[in-house]
């Protein structure tokens, strides 16, 4: 392993770069810490305004302000509060358009006197929106004119000249997660209502992914009747090759299965193998699931007991409806 030097020479100062890294770890953390024990009526009538928002929550800021806006949107979109961001600048040339009078408008300015941020304010309330102000200036523009102004309580950028967006940036960040978090919880949002918003996900496939959906079913299931004989099975086994056939009675309910796990162990047995019929051999009480069920929890349920077993049957008020294979659970991407 190649070790980095401890201390660096450029053409400034020497430089202990882990001590000035924790400096700036240091330094952050501490403002986090600020802001944390300022957290009070103004960041809960913040949540309280983005609750009762009839509209859409629209992220606004410039430079870096603007690339935490962003992600702020982001999560709070995540998360089930509908919000977009919006570039100061181009909402001077059209995007104004996007804001309706049912919108709370989040304008984020360390300094609350930047050009483009003071530029849109007017058009806002022309609109009729509200406007929260995330500011660390209690007197500055944007706070003076927002509904509401959350405002930093004093904090030290961490960038050696103390003039780089740096702690002020983090604090704005997290209190962007805060606020989205807070908002998923007092809405109840839950885990099957992240998968709708993330589809394409692995979270979204386990959680929206049902027995139904994978099931084999129908003409291509393996399925002999009760009184069919262990050749018959044997054929349909291997014919359907899914490594397991169900056996029905004549209503169609499932009276047990047969497995290649049960036909090796026959072969240990005492067992007329050409004359026995399936109801002698097969497991009379399987291990079983419904259509509805999670295919995240059918691939749970075939990892437990002593046993795993690679397919079940898939049964629903007693009768046969198909068989959900381990293999086609992990071909989706669920694991």
């Amino acid at each position: 392993m190649v070790r980095a030097a401890p201390s660096l020479t450029g053409d400034g100062p020497t430089v202990d770069v882990v001590e000035e890294a924790r400096r700036v770890f240091d330094l952050e953390i501490e403002a986090l810490r600020e802001v944390r024990n300022h957290l009070g009526a103004d960041f809960e009538r913040l949540v309280a305004l983005v609750r009762d928002c009839k509209g859409k929550v629209i992220v606004t800021g410039i430079g870096k302000s603007g690339h935490v806006a962003r992600k702020i949107a982001a999560t709070m979109a995540s998360l089930g509060t509908p919000a977009f961001f919006l570039h100061p600048a181009e909402a001077m040339h059209g995007d104004m358009g996007m804001v309706a009078s049912s919108d709370l408008v989040i304008a984020i300015s360390n300094s609350g006197e930047g050009e483009e941020i003071s530029r849109v304010l007017p058009g806002l309330r022309r609109l009729g929106a509200g406007v929260v102000a995330v500011t660390s200036a209690a007197g500055s523009t944007l706070a003076r004119s927002s509904d509401l102004a959350f405002v930093f309580p004093p904090m030290r950028e961490a960038c050696a000249l103390e003039l780089a967006p740096t702690s002020s940036t983090t604090a704005t960040l997290v209190l962007g997660d805060a606020l989205a978090v807070v908002l998923s919880r007092v809405s109840g949002f839950g885990r099957g209502d992240f998968a709708v918003f993330h589809p394409a996900g692995a979270l979204g496939r386990r959680l929206l992914t049902h027995v139904r959906d994978l099931m084999v079913s129908g003409d291509i299931n393996a399925v002999v009747d009760v009184e069919a004989s262990l050749r018959v099975a044997v054929s349909e086994m291997s014919e359907k090759a899914l490594n397991i056939v169900n056996v029905v009675d004549v209503d169609g309910r499932l009276a047990g299965v047969l497995t290649d796990g049960d036909l090796r162990r026959l072969l240990d047995a005492e067992v007329d193998l050409y004359n026995c019929l399936v109801r002698d051999v097969m497991t009379a009480s399987p291990v079983t699931t419904g259509p509805e069920v999670l295919a995240e929890e059918a691939m749970r349920v075939m990892a437990e007991g002593a046993r795993a077993i690679t397919a079940m049957p898939v049964v629903e008020s007693g009768r046969l409806l198909g068989t959900i294979r381990l293999s086609d659970i992990v071909r989706v991407g669920i694991r």
